[in-house]
């Protein structure tokens, strides 16, 4: 008695389509169910303020709620997409509820709104709640540093930030901060207002280093080893002995010079026409350039400062607010020049002040050098030589200005730079994979070297830019590459992932050159997931499934189902198309290493199990982001994996034994719409030992029969 088969590629297209449901599903419900959001305005403000008895009405200025208890002013509260407009990795920007007191603290801090992925659909949002949680209590008048590597300057407030979203931690922080800086001017006693003044452009005239010092447009901040001895505290020995020490006998302390170089009469002058056009384009608009430089034996930077970071040593201040200095590497590919003599240097640096920090140029500045010393032998403490400098009058012009909210940090260079080990390490594997696919052929005669080469590229793939720069491509780069073009371009969310932004351009481009193989079998970390686990099947000598011609051709649409279904959602709201993405395994397993609520682990885990069965089965037929791709790519330029006419008529080796994913016609033609390109037929083709047609086309012709003179002949099987 024979049983009915069931068709196994529908049970497990089956058993996955349910499991892919119900972790959306349960996302959603999840998501849902944890909103902490689900609250009142008043109920938000009675939190941050809890004294608080009445609520007055919004300032008519600027959008600030003052709240008092009775009739006394006890802070303000308001959102920080009023007054900043930092867009975070989503392409979206993250509002805060904020509340400050008179005093410039934070009294509370609340999310109202956000669409940052890693949060949202990974992490979970409490990571994001705790992170800003640390700013309660703190002043705006502190300097926060997140993430610091070197915790050596005593005066920064240190935040710590969050593994796997130090993007959206980082845009978070600049969000509070420059939004409370900018209320605390406005509003606060012992905070000074915005000025209404601004550069003159066209202010310049010729002058000398010697006049650019008696106007006070260059300062020169001199202390002497006797000088600093004399300023610090007599009874502090130690602090006395560091002057000593750092002084190594001689009577020189600290000799440096500083000057806002991006105003025109300084910098033309200091620098020329040219190096100072280079300068202006290195700046964002409206931001600051401060050059610093000098030769005393106290530098204004350690030997551990690294480039584009905060200097420990040197800090700004501004009517009691932190000034931001970072320093923007402006000599890292080119030597100081000058158009004149300057005093001998050893020390150089730009600083960077930005745009929304609130730093008003015309008002005074304060910069001040610490230095730390061993108060005992258990304890650190540190002094600050201090300088003040105003910039003459005759410089700006008076107008009335408005601040512009849309101006942006340029937080994608500093990610950029951060990461330039990563991105030197992963330009270096695309330039390897281009020479691999433009050599393809020579390559694929030595089977063992292209086996090899493939090997390592996939661990390299799953390891360095799966697991540690997380640059897993996703189906939600698309559809927020289309709503960006939908609602106005801009280039900055996309560059605030180094990784993932070089990808896209490779991957792009590649697309039309050789189709979405180059990715999808060469770049993908979890398309390389997958071929270890079909690598284990092998060992193993698991049995695979072989699907039926058009069971396979049928399935194969469902992943262009899946596709159309994203993108449209996407379009109707950005927050269900990011949970619905929950299709592609990629968070749970790359981002997330499987630290993830069950569901999610288990649908990965299936997945994973059918591949063990099934080649690659996800990419085959569910893959979302492999269907948008072989849209682009399905008519690649150079189609460079070799065919022979007997491919497909008679010879099916190819086609039945050795295209794990069935990328092969009936025909023998290649289907670049679904080929990964892992070059194996390509290997075949090229082997003497593997290629049926040559196997058979190099033996020796026997003589024909004497006797029948019938000639004996080689039938091909059809494999």
């Amino acid at each position: 008695m024979h049983s009915k088969k069931v068709n196994p590629l529908i049970l497990w297209v089956t058993l996955t389509l349910f499991f892919m449901l119900s972790s959306s599903f349960t996302a959603l419900a999840f998501n849902n169910q944890t909103n902490p959001n689900a609250t009142s305005i008043e109920d938000d403000i009675a939190h941050i303020f809890p004294s608080a008895t009445r609520i007055g009405p919004i300032d008519k200025e600027i959008p600030v709620t003052p709240v008092y208890q009775l009739n006394e002013l006890l802070g303000y509260v308001f959102e920080s997409d009023d007054f900043v407009n930092f867009i975070g990795f989503s392409g979206q920007t993250i509002n805060v509820l904020i509340g400050i007191d008179t005093d410039g603290v934070f009294t509370g801090l609340k999310i109202l709104k956000h669409n940052e992925p890693i949060f949202l659909h990974g992490l979970g949002e409490e990571p994001m709640f705790d992170f800003i949680k640390q700013f309660k209590g703190h002043s705006v008048k502190e300097r926060f540093i997140v993430n610091a590597r070197n915790k050596d300057s005593l005066g920064a407030t240190y935040i710590d930030g969050v593994t796997k979203a130090t993007i959206s931690v980082l845009v978070i922080n600049d969000t509070i901060t420059a939004s409370a800086i900018q209320v605390a001017r406005e509003r606060l006693s012992g905070f000074v207002a915005p000025s209404r003044t601004s550069i003159n452009p066209d202010y310049y005239k010729v002058l000398t280093f010697a006049e650019l010092l008696n106007e006070n447009l260059i300062k020169h901040w001199r202390v002497t080893r006797d000088q600093a001895l004399a300023i610090v505290d007599k009874s502090s020995s130690s602090l006395i002995n560091k002057i000593n020490q750092v002084s190594e006998g001689e009577n020189d302390f600290i000799d440096l010079y500083f000057a806002f170089v991006h105003v025109p009469i300084i910098g033309k002058n200091l620098l020329g026409e040219q190096e100072y056009q280079r300068l202006i384009e290195s700046l964002k608009p409206d931001e600051h350039a401060l050059m610093v430089f000098g030769r005393g034996k106290y530098a204004f930077v350690s030997d551990e400062f690294i480039p584009q970071t905060v200097p420990s040593r040197l800090t700004g201040q501004q009517a009691t607010l932190p000034v931001d200095l970072r320093d923007i590497d402006f000599y890292s590919y080119y030597e100081p020049s000058f158009i004149q003599a300057v005093p001998d240097f050893t020390d150089i640096k730009v600083f960077r002040i930005k745009a929304q920090s609130g730093f008003e140029l015309n008002k005074s500045l304060s910069l001040s050098l610490t230095l730390n010393y061993n108060q005992s032998f258990l304890s650190k403490n540190q002094y600050s030589f201090t300088i003040d400098n105003t910039l003459p009058d005759y410089l700006f012009i008076h107008k009335d200005v408005e601040v512009n909210p849309d101006k942006k940090q340029p937080l994608w260079l500093k990610i950029w730079i951060e990461r330039k080990l990563e991105i030197l390490i992963l330009s270096a594997y695309l330039f390897f994979l281009s020479w691999l696919f433009i050599k393809q052929e020579t390559i694929a005669k030595n089977v063992k070297k292209t086996h090899k080469l493939r090997f390592a590229s996939l661990t390299f793939v799953l390891f360095f830019i799966g697991f540690y720069s997380q640059g897993q491509l996703s189906v939600v780069n698309i559809y927020t590459l289309l709503l960006s073009i939908w609602q106005g371009f801009n280039i900055d969310v996309f560059l605030l992932d180094p990784i993932i932004f070089i990808l896209w351009i490779f991957v792009f481009i590649s697309l039309f050159l050789f189709g979405r193989g180059l990715f999808c079998g060469w770049l993908c970390p979890f398309g390389a997931l997958q071929e270890f686990v079909a690598l284990i099947a092998n060992k193993l000598k698991i049995k695979q499934i072989k699907i039926k011609p058009h069971h396979h051709s049928r399935a194969q649409k469902i992943k262009y189902a899946v596709l159309i279904l994203l993108v449209g959602s996407s379009f109707y709201s950005l927050s269900i198309a990011e949970k619905l993405a929950e299709v592609e395994p990629f968070k749970t397993s790359i981002t997330l290493n499987f630290v993830r609520y069950w569901p999610f682990v288990l649908y990965v885990v299936l997945l994973l199990a059918l591949s063990l069965k099934i080649h690659k089965f996800y990419c085959r037929y569910l893959c979302p982001l492999g269907a948008g791709l072989a849209i682009i790519g399905r008519y690649p330029i150079f189609k460079w994996l070799r065919r022979r006419k007997e491919c497909g008529t008679p010879c099916q080796l190819c086609r039945n034994k050795k295209c794990g994913i069935d990328a092969i016609n009936q025909d023998g033609s290649i289907d670049y719409g679904e080929c990964i390109q892992c070059l194996e037929c390509l290997v075949t083709i090229e082997s003497p030992q593997q290629c049926v047609v040559n196997k058979y086309s190099n033996k020796p012709k026997r003589k024909k029969n004497a006797t029948t003179s019938t000639p004996i002949t080689v039938n091909y099987i059809e494999l």
